[in-house]
Formats: structure tokens, C-alpha cells, sequence
């Protein structure tokens, strides 16, 4: 992926330059992931009206695309003629997920945005490595102990695993 190592090196310099740490944001195409990021723009990346923003960390978007194999789950007879279509669904939802996400981040100048295929857990904790982040912001989904049982929670691996702060924001429960 020469690409994103370009876009990583202009990246790490823009932001040494500036002297400001990298915060890595991790976005699906979930309600709790949009949340995380708007409640991380609102608390790190916006101004009081009237004033400039000195922003103290440069934000790094990143969106882990699981492997089509991974997805599809299923291998034998008729799976290899299937994994082109889920790769370009994929392919497909992760665009859809960072063209939000750069809507939303409007608002921060320099920000930048990964796609990076794998499981994310593993993505996340690569990208705080790869980025020497300072902080790692994930979403909760709010599982129950069931679920995250069976699921796996990446937001527990992430603040077990990743090397540096990591600050999980919950969506608030809707009042009745």
C-alpha cells in the first residue's frame, strides 16, 4: 500500500512540524462509532464561536475492512466465486464509512483517513503503533456480557493491547 504509506509519512511530518500528537479514531459503519467521533470533534476539535482552534492533536481516521474470506465465514465448493462480490461490498462500505467520516471532520484541517484490512482490534492497535499515537478513541457498542463473549469487544482488546491512553466513549441510553 504505497499510497498510505505516502499519505502516512506527509502525515507524520504535517504533524511533527506542529508538534501535535496523533489522537487515532477508530469508525465503522456503526450509530456508536459516528457518536465517538462527533463527541471527539465537539471535545478536541472545536472552538468556543468567535475564537480559533489550537488544535493539540491531529486526528488519524481509521476504518479496519475485514478480509472477504473472514466475512463470508464459510469455505468449500462455491466460496471462491463468491469472495470477488463481498470484496467490493466491503470495499463499498468502507468508502461509505470514511466519506462520513470526512463530513463530519469538516471542521479539522489536516485530519487523515485509513482504510486498513484486517480485524480491528488488530488494526486499531497497528495504527497506534504505526502513528505513535498519543490517545485511541473507539465507540462502545454496549454489548451485553453474551454477545462481547461471542463477538469479542474491541474496545476491551484495545485498552488491554494498544500503548497508549485509550478512551472509550458510550452513546447514552435514550430516556423514555
Amino acid at each position: 500500500m504505497a499510497t498510505e504509506e505516502a499519505a502516512e509519512a506527509a502525515s507524520a511530518s504535517a504533524g511533527e512540524a506542529e508538534g501535535r500528537m496523533p489522537m487515532v479514531l477508530g469508525v465503522d459503519e456503526s450509530e456508536h462509532s459516528y457518536h465517538a467521533l462527533q463527541w471527539t470533534l465537539r471535545h478536541f476539535f472545536s472552538a468556543p464561536a468567535g475564537q480559533q482552534q489550537q488544535q493539540q492533536y491531529r486526528l488519524v481516521v481509521v476504518n479496519a475492512k475485514p478480509t472477504a474470506a473472514s466475512a463470508v465465514g464459510l469455505a468449500g465448493p462455491g466460496a471462491a466465486d463468491v469472495l470477488p462480490f463481498v470484496e467490493a461490498d466491503l470495499k463499498k462500505s468502507s468508502m461509505r464509512v470514511i466519506e462520513k467520516a470526512k463530513e463530519l471532520c469538516a471542521q479539522v484541517t489536516d485530519a487523515l483517513f485509513e482504510v486498513v484490512e484486517g480485524d480491528a482490534r488488530n488494526v486499531l492497535c497497528e495504527a497506534v503503533e504505526r502513528h505513535q499515537a498519543e490517545m485511541l478513541v473507539v465507540g462502545s457498542h454496549g454489548y451485553g456480557a453474551i454477545k462481547r463473549a461471542v463477538l469479542g469487544s474491541v474496545s476491551d482488546y484495545c485498552s488491554h493491547h494498544a500503548h497508549c491512553t485509550v478512551m472509550i466513549v458510550k452513546k447514552p441510553k435514550h430516556k423514555h
